[in-house]
């Protein structure tokens, strides 16, 4: 049976790696919010999706990030989309299962294929990064709605499609299905509470 760790367990874990207060704080919130995201749309997720992994996986999916951070504090933005498969040997290597280090390594954008590592010469060992599971989808398209750039801002659906657009219409259209069959989130509490703007 899967053994799931407690938000303190996660928490810590955070603590553990996070090169600076500042980065702790810029990764932990964000996985938060998106946490949050995720529980406002529990509801349209399929049938007895498990609650309890897709918060776990919202508190860990961006942990890889602390490596990118070099000895200066800055974040090494050039390798960012190599912080999902870091996040995920990072937790590999604190002895969680692959059904937790699967949200690290399979959230980014609507999904990564080998096609996209070859064609675009991402630094990812080629292979397919697609969310497989309920619980890895709903994590996967909560965290399209909250950005960690620097002030952080919460995005509308509209303004990630026209994000994602860059990358290809397969893109946008995958994005665009998991919003008719998710919907959005409240981004207007979630902006109050936490005093990002929505863009």
């Amino acid at each position: 049976m899967l053994t799931i760790p407690t938000d303190e367990q996660i928490r810590a874990l955070h603590e553990r790696h996070a090169p600076t207060a500042e980065a702790f704080d810029r990764v932990y919130t964000h996985c938060r919010v998106v946490c949050e995201v995720a529980e406002q749309l529990l509801d349209r997720a399929a049938p007895g999706v498990n609650a309890d992994l897709v918060r776990a996986g919202c508190l860990l999916h961006d942990i890889g990030v602390y490596r990118l951070y070099g000895p200066d504090g800055r974040l090494d933005g050039s390798r960012y989309v190599s912080h999902g498969v870091l996040g995920h040997e990072l937790l590999a290597g604190e002895g969680l299962p692959e059904t937790l280090c699967r949200f690290c390594s399979h959230h980014t954008g609507v999904g990564i294929t080998r096609e996209d590592v070859r064609s675009q010469g991402l630094p990812v060992p080629v292979a397919d990064y697609l969310a497989s599971s309920p619980e890895e989808e709903l994590v996967m398209y909560a965290d399209k709605f909250h950005s960690k750039s620097q002030p952080p801002t919460f995005l509308t659906a509209a303004s990630f499609a026209a994000k994602v657009r860059r990358f290809g219409s397969d893109k946008e259209l995958r994005f665009k299905e998991m919003v008719d069959r998710y919907g959005e989130p409240d981004l207007a509490a979630l902006s109050a509470a936490y005093g990002h703007r929505v863009v």
